[in-house]
């Protein structure tokens, strides 16, 4: 299958970032084709109902992959109790189209214990673009960060966030091979 991750945060070293690529790594080793879209890296433009994307690569590529997805993971760190606008800059430009009967997994990193607010947003989001939320989702927050954070590897994660993380993904593959059109 086609996994499209989107990495939602518009600093360099996020915590939400580094789990994306974690998610993609344990999706790559079941054999998985991983595309991942770090906003920080290719930002696009802002959303304009006026524009579709004016040739922008950045923009095109993007909507290429949700396309193509069978399913397709949303991180973002939580800001002030939602997702970051740089997340809700990059979902405004897409569509039903990109969503409809696509399995998706909400993930998101906070500087506090959870990231509740954000993952609720991302679910609401999803239910309003005709995606399929996962039933799991993935919060990390507090100490539960220091496995994502500088030049940490995946192989010195906690155990107890590495276990949450896999079972997550686990589900998440699962429903994306079920509702797969």
């Amino acid at each position: 299958m086609k996994i499209t991750i989107i990495a939602g945060s518009n600093h360099g070293a996020a915590t939400s970032t580094r789990l994306s690529q974690y998610i993609g790594h344990l999706a790559s080793l079941e054999g998985h084709e991983v595309t991942l879209i770090d906003l920080y890296r290719s930002p696009l433009p802002f959303y304009t109902p006026e524009d579709r994307d004016n040739g922008h690569e950045g923009l095109v590529s993007f909507k290429q992959a949700m396309l193509a997805a069978d399913g397709i993971v949303l991180a973002t760190p939580e800001y002030h109790s939602g997702i970051s606008g740089v997340l809700k800059n990059a979902l405004d430009h897409v569509g039903q189209d990109h969503f409809k009967h696509k399995a998706v997994l909400s993930v998101s990193s906070s500087g506090g214990a959870v990231a509740v607010s954000s993952l609720t947003q991302l679910q609401t989001i999803v239910r309003n673009l005709h995606g399929i939320n996962c039933p799991e989702w993935i919060s990390i927050g507090g100490d539960q960060r220091k496995s994502f954070q500088g030049d940490s590897t995946f192989e010195h994660i906690q155990p107890d966030v590495d276990t949450r993380v896999r079972r997550a993904v686990r589900t998440f593959l699962t429903l994306a091979a079920q509702v797969r059109t």
